[in-house]
């Protein structure tokens, strides 16, 4: 199938979840931490809060391993008022040669939208601002399949205005279960042949969907607590995932991926992982 999209330079360019990472943007969670629950995740470790020290250090190995990849990191200002500001992934979303500028459903991270549009207009990279209420965690692009979940964060009048962005593309919503928080927690994909997915997070019938499209490898619910779904592909069968998903992560490599582990699990107290701490711009 040809694609035809506005021009729009050659700044954004992301056909897909699995090609080389070639640029992406970042945030330190130097002020990282949980003041106000905004997801499920957050309830368990609210007490415990997070050692803002060890995530900077976390996040630190996982930007060099980036890096050592052959990836160009772009770095984006903290902010004190924004302790959310680390998941990247939420407030933009890349689409082919396309960029959209979220609508975040919650107030606490709606200001780091502006931080971002800043910095777009400073690069002079053109964007489309999205309405209602959609998240970069909730989109995934194939090719010319772009899946949405219908989650607290996502709504169908967001994802109706999406595919009328796009109307070369076949756009598939997949509403997800009460609890989950965005579609990359429960489901993303690894390669054009294969996808990780916490079937219990779907409808059968969607779940079907999906394994019409993808071999599958099953996340259990304790992996998928530990944001097990949640990797990076950064091109070449590589996969970044957490340290702590062991099983998972031989079973992702008998598939004959490259496991690269990092320890994220400071992070992940406040309920994203690798793909949510990344905004890719350049996939190639």
């Amino acid at each position: 199938m040809s694609l035809h999209f506005p021009v729009m330079g050659d700044s954004i360019h992301c056909p897909n979840e699995y090609d080389p990472l070639k640029k992406v943007v970042v945030v330190s969670p130097q002020y990282m931490h949980i003041e106000e629950i905004i997801n499920e995740t957050q309830k368990h470790f609210l007490k415990e809060n997070i050692d803002t020290d060890k995530a900077v250090s976390q996040h630190r190995e996982f930007v060099r391993v980036l890096e050592s990849h052959g990836s160009e990191v772009i770095h984006l200002d903290p902010s004190k008022e924004l302790n959310e500001q680390v998941f990247t992934r939420d407030i933009g979303i890349s689409i082919h040669n396309q960029f959209f500028v979220s609508a975040m459903n919650t107030e606490i991270r709606q200001n780091e939208v502006i931080t971002l549009k800043k910095w777009l207009d400073e690069e002079d990279i053109p964007y489309h601002e999205l309405r209602h209420s959609i998240e970069g965690g909730d989109v995934l692009v194939d090719g010319e399949r772009v899946w949405v979940g219908i989650s607290g964060r996502t709504n169908d009048l967001a994802a109706q205005h999406l595919r009328n962005q796009l109307s070369d593309l076949k756009v598939h919503t997949l509403p997800l279960k009460e609890g989950i928080l965005h579609l990359d927690c429960v489901f993303t994909i690894i390669s054009s042949e294969w996808a990780l997915v916490y079937p219990p997070a779907f409808a059968e019938s969607d779940y079907e969907e999906i394994k019409q499209h993808y071999n599958v490898i099953t996340v259990s619910e304790e992996e998928q607590f530990r944001m097990g779904p949640n990797v990076l592909s950064i091109g070449d069968g590589k996969i970044i995932s957490l340290t702590q998903n062991k099983e998972l992560n031989r079973r992702i490599a008998a598939e004959g991926f490259t496991v690269q582990e990092v320890d994220l699990s400071e992070i992940i107290k406040s309920g994203g992982s690798f793909r949510c701490c990344t905004l890719p711009l350049i996939r190639q």
